[in-house]
């Protein structure tokens, strides 16, 4: 594996003394234990916790786990590979301190991200967030680039009383409509203070269009960054819900029919300080090098969906005509393309221009969607690819012949679909490394098993409260 230029947690010079002086803060502030999270393979947010004493020692050492859980399913079975998925070995979990945060949302707990090493202070192959970390640091050395990225955050509220796992809306209020603002007005601008006392920089909060669904974004980060808010900003949803009697749910498809949680990704890349997706001279001021980098997202977009749409609950949402981009086209501010360009508001370009990908839900592991598509984008960038002709209006009514000249295809309509599709792409199995890219496929394949035979209903209901 591609070796970094950054130490290793536990070698950082200062991390032990600074850890402890944090604790005796926290210790101070009522924080009586920290959260250490990652996402696995399946894109199961996964956590150990510590008390606030042991976080020096926990960023010295690190704290031990199984890395068995490389290869768990959503529903916590075990598959294997070559290498993943046994009962022996050992990781160790490192804090990163950068990204503590106190849990406004559940008081007495802190919350951070962590890199995952191995016992010989070796960097864990299947450890997504060194991937995407990896895909950066490259991008930077090697194409002078670096990149902004977003996550969107939609879930639907239900009522906690049914017990059954049903899904009850929490509000009945119309899309978008202010009656469903009013309606859950405390548990929101409880949500949005809880998110301010972390210092998340939230742009919208809104109501969305399915039954109890709300949307909330973030402003640009650097990929990584931009993924470890995503988790955390689930935990945070998840913990002001309950406290109001309420269940969130991120899952792609809540019920079997109906438009399900999107998770976008808004991605631009930088070079010296500009964005390259606007002040050039290609189409909607694009630089030549954006239009490739879209290229080469629309080229490898069929075997991204193994990644960004890994669950078989995933192609339950992805479904024409309802915004969940299923076909490889793009388009400026087409809702209906998998790939949107956002031109931003004039005044506004030099910050705001930048691609949605519309085929991600938050069953991805953010690092892994982040990083598989960037390396795609990077392929395009490399070969100069052309973009082909933009699609306006709802790719689904084009003619096969129209469709045929741009290259506009329908993605994957199943999670079988995608792994092949998946299989068949040596340069995204190649960035991942043989250890990474062969989990994505047994867990992904598990997932397959776990529910053959299943009716959609069915499909929806096993990962309904999963993710």
């Amino acid at each position: 594996m591609t070796p970094l230029a950054d130490p290793l947690p536990g070698g950082r010079p200062g991390e032990v003394e600074r850890a402890t002086a944090l604790a005796a803060e926290l210790t101070g502030r009522g924080v009586h234990g920290i959260v250490l999270a990652y996402v696995d393979t399946a894109g199961v947010g996964r956590v150990k916790t510590v008390p606030t004493a042991r976080l020096a020692a926990a960023a010295a050492w690190g704290v031990g786990m199984s890395p068995v859980f490389d290869t768990f399913l959503a529903d916590d079975s075990i598959v294997t590979t070559d290498v993943l998925g046994s009962p022996d070995g050992d990781l160790r979990l490192y804090p990163d301190l950068d990204r503590l945060a106190v849990l406004a949302g559940q008081p007495g707990w802190a919350w951070a991200p962590v890199d995952r090493i191995t016992q010989e202070g070796e960097r864990h192959p299947g450890c997504s967030r060194t991937f995407l970390r990896r895909v950066v640091t490259d991008a930077r050395r090697r194409h002078g680039l670096t990149f902004r990225a977003g996550i969107e955050i939609e879930w639907v509220l239900g009522l906690g009383t049914a017990a059954d796992g049903t899904f009850v809306p929490a509000t009945t209020a119309p899309a978008y409509s202010a009656a469903r603002q009013v309606e859950l007005s405390d548990y929101g601008a409880e949500l949005l203070a809880a998110l301010a006392a972390q210092g998340v920089a939230v742009d919208q909060f809104h109501p969305e269009y399915a039954a109890g669904q709300f949307e909330l974004s973030t402003g640009a980060l650097d990929p990584v960054a931009a993924a470890d808010l995503s988790v955390l900003v689930r935990q945070t949803v998840r913990a002001v819900s309950e406290r109001h009697g309420l269940r969130a749910s991120f899952t792609p498809a809540v019920l079997a029919r109906g438009v399900g949680n999107g998770g976008h990704i808004h991605l631009s890349a930088w070079r010296d300080g500009a964005n390259l997706h606007t002040g050039g001279e290609g189409r909607y001021g694009m630089t030549a090098d954006a239009e490739s980098f879209a290229a080469g997202l629309l080229a490898h977009l069929p075997a991204l969906t193994a990644v960004t749409a890994p669950s078989p609950a995933s192609y339950l949402r992805l479904q024409p005509s309802q915004w969940a981009g299923v076909f490889t086209a793009w388009g400026r501010e087409t809702r209906e393309a998998a790939v949107r360009v956002v031109t931003g508001t004039a005044g506004l370009r030099a910050e705001a221009a930048n691609l949605e990908v519309k085929p991600v839900d938050l069953a991805a592991n953010p690092y892994l969607a982040l990083g598989c598509l960037i390396t795609a984008g990077l392929d395009g960038l490399t070969s100069a690819a052309a973009l082909p002709e933009e699609t306006t209006k709802d790719p689904a009514h084009l003619d096969t012949a129209t469709a045929t000249a741009r290259g506009v295809r329908r993605l994957p309509t199943s999670l079988a679909e995608a792994v092949a599709e998946f299989r068949g792409d040596a340069l995204l199995r190649a960035a991942l490394d043989p250890v990474l890219a062969d989990a994505v496929i047994a867990v992904r394949e598990g997932e397959i098993a776990a529910v053959a035979g299943l009716d959609d209903e069915r499909i929806a209901a096993a990962y309904r409260w999963r993710y």
